[in-house]
């Protein structure tokens, strides 16, 4: 018996959205396994090969299912609903209890690809009687790319930003159950085994639901977990997740996850990082900071009385914003985001240099770790390039450069790097308890020797000239010879490998 034009419809819809679950479920498991571990070009790589491996294992398996197409269809459907709706929230709870992270991925995205490519292929043969292969197959193909692509868009520009991990996948698992349920009705007297599938998909509506309507509190319960002082703030934007904890005075900092500062001995960091250039430049007036959006080396730069103005360029305007409101980081910066000597734009920092004409004095680069591709192209040969161009003559370059001792590739990369441009770069590093061991690159367009250099301020907590000289001094454990090293390019972004292994060494 033929299917009505209203059944073919509905079957031509859930391939829609089995489409953009499939395809969102998948970007969720890259980007919690990329936000746990950094590397997301891996992770991304692996989700991708496992989800599409794993989809022509269901094909092949879909083969020997040769009666009860819609209670199996049906059934799948399901349990995609369960599976992919709980994956975010069961791989953060994983990566919080023990070692099992990477084996509960791996699980989560052969299940959910195998089930995916299974259901394809069955609504194909459902549809057969309807319309001949050649048509057939267009449509069902057609409305599955058609939905890969709404996928692909609405995460990053939706789902992402106003959901977050957590709630997108149980949403989409909620959808994935209201598909079932849908074709459960229209094609019921078609099914063998309804009413155990009608028991099946209101326990796992039941278990969505409870995991939905507790979702806040499941979110932050897992934050404890994650972070282990109290979280006071946490915000997933379109970049990144922004996320604030405070234990008695120490408020902290983490994108991420991964830690940015700690209120307590930021002051190292940041001194270290304004004022050796200011060292070079005593007379600096107009300066250039990308990243920083937290303000705190916007504080050390206007402690210079001769600055004249300042732009800042952080990608994340809910970053700037949180620092220009929040009271609690006000008392942090010292309201620097809001001096009108500070000019902020809320912009790619390459695509901001690349589009700049100005000169500038002092350029700071007080960005995130390169963890990733887009981040990575931040530490290229090519992006500094193009700050060499945009620093004045006598001007002066400093750029945060991960840990000489955590990541010796990765710091040493970037030394050599910066260099090949055709600069003069001084290596040098910093104790920061909360960080450990840190270091810095300083970059001119003509020889400095740091002996000469001097600090012009007096109250600053840490540096002083006498403290200065040390910091460009450098034990023989945080070496490593620059000719076992390639240059970092936007073609061959080897730093990620670089610092990979050094990070990921110490886990």
């Amino acid at each position: 018996m033929g299917l009505s034009p209203l059944s073919t419809s509905l079957l031509y819809l859930s391939i829609l959205i089995i489409a953009v679950c499939g395809i969102v479920y998948e970007l969720i498991i890259g980007a919690v396994s990329s936000y746990l571990w950094g590397d997301s070009v891996f992770y991304f790589s692996v989700t991708i090969g496992l989800y599409m491996s794993a989809m022509g294992l269901g094909a092949f398996v879909s083969k020997f299912i040769k009666k009860s197409l819609f209670d199996v269809f049906v059934f799948s459907e399901i349990l995609i609903g369960g599976v992919g709706g709980c994956s975010a929230l069961f791989l953060f709870w994983t990566h919080t209890v023990g070692d099992w992270y990477e084996v509960s991925m791996v699980a989560v995205t052969l299940l959910i690809g195998a089930l995916v490519g299974i259901e394809i292929p069955l609504l194909i043969r459902i549809m057969e009687q309807q319309e001949n292969l050649r048509r057939n197959l267009a449509h069902v193909l057609t409305y599955d790319y058609i939905g890969g692509l709404f996928g692909a868009l609405l995460f990053p520009l939706f789902f992402l930003p106003v959901l977050g991990l957590i709630k997108t996948a149980l949403v989409l698992g909620v959808l994935n159950v209201l598909v079932a349920l849908s074709n459960f009705v229209r094609h019921r007297f078609l099914l063998r085994f309804g009413l155990p599938l009608f028991l099946f998909s209101l326990s796992v509506s039941m278990g969505l639901g409870y995991f939905l309507f507790t979702s806040q509190t499941q979110e932050e319960l897992l934050e404890q977990r994650l972070y282990r002082d109290q979280v006071i703030f946490s915000r997933q934007t379109p970049y990144q997740q922004i996320t604030l904890t405070r234990w008695h005075k120490d408020i902290r900092l983490f994108i991420n996850g991964g830690l940015q500062f700690s209120s307590l001995d930021e002051y190292r960091y940041h001194e270290s990082l304004v004022h050796l250039p200011f060292a070079v430049v005593p007379q600096a007036k107009n300066l250039l900071v990308l990243g920083g959006g937290d303000g705190l080396a916007l504080r050390e730069i206007l402690k210079y009385a001769q600055v004249k103005n300042v732009t800042l360029v952080d990608l994340d305007p809910e970053m700037t914003r949180i620092f220009k409101t929040e009271p609690i980081l006000l008392a942090l910066n010292q309201k620097s985001l809001t001096n009108p000597k500070v000019k902020i734009v809320n912009q790619d920092a390459y695509k901001f240099i690349e589009q700049s004409e100005a000169f500038y004095d002092v350029i700071l680069v007080d960005l995130p770790d390169p963890s990733h591709t887009a981040l990575a192209k931040l530490y290229s040969r090519e992006f500094y390039h193009l700050l060499g161009r945009r620093l004045s003559a006598n001007g002066a370059l400093v750029t945060q450069s991960t840990s000489p001792f955590f990541a010796r590739e990765a710091f040493w990369c970037i030394h050599k790097t910066l260099k090949d441009t055709g600069l003069f770069v001084l290596p040098y590093q910093v104790e920061v308890p909360s960080f450990g061991n840190w270091g810095f690159q300083l970059a001119t367009h003509y020889p400095v020797l740091p002996d000469t250099l001097k600090i012009q301020l007096k109250d600053l907590k840490y540096l002083n000239s006498n403290t200065l000289h040390v910091l460009f001094t450098f034990p023989e454990d945080l070496y490593f010879p620059l000719e076992q090293l390639q240059i970092n390019t936007l073609m061959h972004p080897v730093l990620l490998n670089y610092y990979a292994k050094g990070w990921n060494g110490i886990r």
